[in-house]
Order: C-alpha cells, then sequence, then structure tokens
C-alpha cells in the first residue's frame, strides 16, 4: 500500500511528511506531482502536505484547487477513503469544497510559529483512535492564514456530527470555537492547522503526532 504525498509548486512540509511515514512509521510514501490527473495505484490514503501553494496568491490553496491532481483526490475522497489535509492542506481541502468553511488571516495579522496546545475532541475516528477523550496534546503550528471560519449553521451541523476533532487552548488565531482540526461529514477526510508531523518524533521535541498516524495506518490496515 502507498500513502501518496501532493506536491504543488511551494509546497515545503512534503519532505517532513515522507519523513514521518517512512522512517517512524514504516509505511510507504510516494510523492504525487500536482501534473498529473491520476494517484498511484494501490495508494492507502493521501496527504496534502503544508506550505504556499503556488505562492498563496490570491487566497491560500485558492489556485491549488484548479490543480488536474485535485480532480483525483476528490474522486479518492468520495470513494470513501482517507484525505488528510496539513496546514495549506486544510486551505486547499476547503478551497475545493471537500471540507466546509474557511481559512482567513490570524487575528494578530501576523504569521505564528510556536508549540500549540491542543484537546482531543473526538477519539472514536479513523484518525484519533489512539488519542483519549480530551487528551492534550502539543503539536506545532506555522500559519499566517489559520483562522477557521463558518456560520453558525455549519459550526451546529460539525458540532452534533461530532466532525471536530481538535480544538486549541488558548485560541492562537481567532478560529471560530478554537477550532483546530475538522472531518467532512462522512469522517473521511480530515483537515487541520497543527502540524502532527512535526510532532511525531521525539528528536523533535514530541511525539503525540505520532498517535494520528498509527491510528490511521492500523485503519487502513483493518479497512483492506
Amino acid at each position: 500500500m502507498k500513502y501518496s504525498i501532493i506536491r504543488f509548486p511551494g509546497s515545503n512540509c512534503d519532505w517532513d511528511m515522507f519523513y514521518t511515514l517512512q522512517d517512524v512509521m514504516n509505511v510507504t510514501p510516494v510523492f504525487v506531482d500536482y501534473r498529473e490527473e491520476e494517484l498511484p495505484e494501490n495508494t492507502a490514503a493521501v496527504f496534502i502536505p503544508g506550505g504556499f501553494s503556488y505562492g498563496d496568491y490570491l487566497r491560500s490553496g485558492a489556485i491549488a484547487r484548479f490543480s488536474p491532481i485535485m480532480e483525483a483526490v476528490k474522486r479518492f475522497a468520495d470513494s470513501g477513503r482517507p484525505v488528510v489535509g496539513i496546514c495549506n492542506g486544510f486551505q486547499v481541502l476547503t478551497e475545493a469544497g471537500l471540507l466546509p468553511g474557511a481559512l482567513r488571516r490570524n487575528d494578530s495579522l501576523n504569521f505564528i510559529c510556536k508549540p500549540q496546545k491542543l484537546t482531543v475532541e473526538n477519539s472514536q475516528t479513523r484518525f484519533t483512535s489512539r488519542f483519549n477523550l480530551n487528551q492534550t496534546v502539543m503539536f506545532p503550528i506555522a500559519h499566517g492564514e489559520g483562522n477557521y471560519y463558518c456560520d453558525e449553521d455549519t459550526l451546529k451541523k460539525l458540532e452534533s456530527n461530532q466532525q471536530i476533532l481538535f480544538r486549541y487552548q488558548g485560541n492562537p488565531n481567532g478560529s471560530t470555537d478554537d477550532i483546530a482540526g475538522i472531518t467532512n461529514e462522512r469522517g473521511n477526510v480530515l483537515g487541520m492547522m497543527p502540524h502532527p508531523e512535526r510532532a511525531s518524533d521525539a528528536l523533535l521535541g514530541g511525539a503525540d503526532g505520532k498517535l494520528l498516524f498509527q491510528s490511521l495506518i492500523e485503519s487502513v490496515a483493518q479497512n483492506i
């Protein structure tokens, strides 16, 4: 099984993801160019990494959503298989309509880069089964447009469907209801601003993020 990492012009967390999947999780990652029209055969999950796709022109993720590979990503998601967008990847997923809401400039209008405490809000998903409910974890954040916004109706749906997986402790960017990570209603598409791949090895200062990858890989193995 392959774990596909989408690369756009300006992606810069692709190697972080590759390292985590290959050297920490011992699975097979492959890079997929944005100009491709199909995902590799035997793709088990798709990752859209952080960075500045297309230089974040117009809006973060607004151009990347039109890349040829995104049609294949949409088909993959529509089939019920797992897609994960982290930081810029989260922005791409909202722009592509795979997740509700939008990402806006941080309230401070400044780029924020620091370790960030989160609360696990749902531990009963394919992405969070290794966590405990209400567990506090530490993932790094690094973003200028991480302010998640949705209207009241959307927020009610996210809460009633238990689509909110992570919330910030001490909201760093102004996100609606402290939201740091959500899934689609079906539960197979995850978007989050914090970086679990940068918290997957104790050498990096913490390994809380490894639990997310363990959860996903175990879920994939159970559904082969």
